[in-house]
């Protein structure tokens, strides 16, 4: 499948309570604090809203068509993009998840505007290499890119003890995905491999996956959540989703600490929408 015409999908309707929690630690820029008060990660100014610099990588990467899950509430993410700074390098457009039920529940509001396609999802707060989704795009089936966590916490913004919070990956022998355990216990992470993989949420899916997201359960949190579709897509309806192991960072904006680091780390990165 041409890379010109695999849509993406972003999932940018978070609550960001984390954002919201204040920190002594770290002192911000008045415009930072103030977005960062309303949890709206993605218009976060790292020298410019951090979803300009994502959505730039994507368009270098080939994207040409791209969704972002957002609420009803997020007035000011659609008026910036189609009002103050409308893309020239892809079309954008918007899905709407009218309750924050969960990641699972956010792709489903993107079905529509998949059209029965091969498609890349991903998180708003994450900035991923650009050899991820090219990675994605020439993989020509579902599947998914792996981090190494050693590789995360060395070379990227995020400390060891939050990548203990990602979703441990089980891969066969073929590099296929046999297990997504998220939200794994002590004693889980006691056994795992330190040179292992995890999870960032970034994902290439057939239409099928809606099917999982559309029976998949709550969790243990209350939410319906992509990783528990995604392994109830294994189990119950057979899929397979082929593995892309990479040792590369991931800058991840979770907390207000993350803004000074993930800032000076796009400092020097071109943005073109």
């Amino acid at each position: 499948m041409a890379s010109e015409i695999i849509p993406a999908v972003i999932l940018a309707r978070g609550l960001g309570k984390r954002m919201r929690r204040t920190d002594d630690s770290v002192t911000l820029a008045g415009e930072q604090s103030r977005i960062a008060d309303t949890g709206v990660k993605a218009l976060i100014p790292v020298g410019r809203p951090f979803l300009d610099y994502v959505l730039s990588a994507l368009a270098d990467a080939g994207f040409r068509r791209i969704c972002l899950v957002v609420g009803p509430e997020h007035d000011a993410v659609r008026d910036y993009y189609t009002k103050k700074i409308p893309p020239q390098r892809f079309t954008l457009e918007f899905a709407i998840q009218e309750k924050p039920l969960g990641t699972a529940d956010a792709l489903l509001a993107a079905r529509e505007f998949v059209e029965g396609s091969e498609f890349v999802v991903l998180n708003s707060d994450n900035y991923y290499p650009l050899e991820a989704y090219r990675a994605l795009l020439e993989l020509g089936r579902p599947g998914l890119v792996a981090f190494e966590r050693e590789t995360l916490v060395r070379e990227g913004n995020i400390p060891a003890a939050r990548v203990q919070q990602y979703a441990i990956l089980r891969i066969n022998a073929a590099d296929e995905l046999e297990a997504i355990v998220e939200k794994p216990d002590e004693a889980t992470w006691a056994t795992a491999d330190p040179a292992g993989y995890v999870s960032m949420n970034i994902w290439r899916f057939g239409p099928s996956i809606f099917r999982a997201c559309a029976a998949v359960k709550p969790s243990a949190r209350g939410e319906l959540e992509l990783p528990e579709a995604v392994q109830l897509a294994i189990t119950a309806f057979g899929e397979r989703l082929k593995v892309i192991k990479m040792r590369s960072s991931v800058l991840d904006l979770s907390s207000r600490a993350d803004i000074p680091a993930v800032a000076a780390r796009l400092r020097n990165v071109e943005v073109r929408l």
